[in-house]
């Protein structure tokens, strides 16, 4: 019998059923409600409990229990963010004032440079906690760091991947477990078609700094998700509106949702 581990077998499964019924869902939209068939919020915390149930192999040389190596390979100093949310290979500049977030980025420093952005859910929040955080973060790589005479810390971060919290400790400082964040349907025909839609909705926006810039990063690689990143991240929609786009694993839903705001809004680009 299979369990929620088999869940994307699950997901595919119903899609396919429900095709020869005439309903048609989306590949996220399959993977939400096999998430809400088995008991969990959202997908999201379903691919995180799939994740902490995968065991690394043994190390023979090691004495130190796998699921502690586990964790300690998956836990980053967190930079909690008040008005901004981040989006995946961009070099961004952030400000760290608050105590605990300066020892976080401290931590980070003395480590691997490594440390996860996360935005809260009200910017006026001076001391926020796991709830007070969206569950779905950037992985980012500290590239500079200047101190300011006001105490406290410039630092430019090259944000890299799209994370999930699992848990966060408060103390000493935020720090978070993080698991994948599951991502889909990058280079199908209906992507493909997509990006080419968002491409002619930007260059119809006439900013041609901005074209330039998401241009040069769609380049790189051709990938209907990093165009996806490339344009969310210029947006001119609330911060709830970003969020969502950094939480939208399929790539189609990401575009889709997009062209909808750009539509809407002449302004937004």
């Amino acid at each position: 019998m299979r369990d929620f581990r088999d869940a994307k077998a699950m997901a595919q499964t119903l899609r396919e059923t429900l095709k020869t019924k005439s309903v048609s869902l989306t590949h996220s939209e399959s993977l939400e409600l096999v998430a809400t068939i088995l008991g969990f919020g959202d997908w999201n915390v379903l691919s995180a409990t799939i994740q902490s149930e995968v065991q690394p192999p043994a190390n023979p040389g090691s004495t130190i229990p796998a699921t502690v190596r586990l964790a300690a390979q998956n836990q980053l100093p967190t930079l909690p963010v008040r008005d901004i949310v981040v989006f995946p290979h961009l070099n961004v500049p952030l400000f760290a004032g608050r105590a605990k977030t300066i020892s976080a980025v401290e931590r980070a420093m003395a480590e691997d440079r490594r440390i996860l952005v996360v935005t809260q859910r009200r910017p006026g929040d001076d001391n926020p906690t796991a709830a007070d955080l969206y569950g779905v973060g950037l992985t980012a790589s500290v590239t500079d760091l200047i101190k300011l005479n006001d105490g406290t810390i410039k630092l430019m971060v090259k944000t890299l991947t799209r994370a999930t919290i699992v848990r966060l400790v408060e103390d000493p400082f935020l720090t978070a477990e993080i698991a994948p964040f599951d991502e889909s349907r990058g280079q199908d025909e209906e992507a493909i078609a997509l990006s080419r839609a968002v491409l002619e909705a930007l260059f119809d926006a006439r900013n041609v700094g901005q074209i330039s810039s998401v241009c040069d990063r769609f380049q790189e690689n051709k990938e209907p998700g990093t165009l996806a990143d490339a344009v969310a991240a210029i947006l001119g929609c609330d911060i709830r509106q970003k969020q969502d786009l950094l939480e939208t694993g399929d790539v189609v839903s990401r575009l889709q949702k997009i062209l909808t705001l750009m539509k809407t809004d002449q302004q937004a680009v």
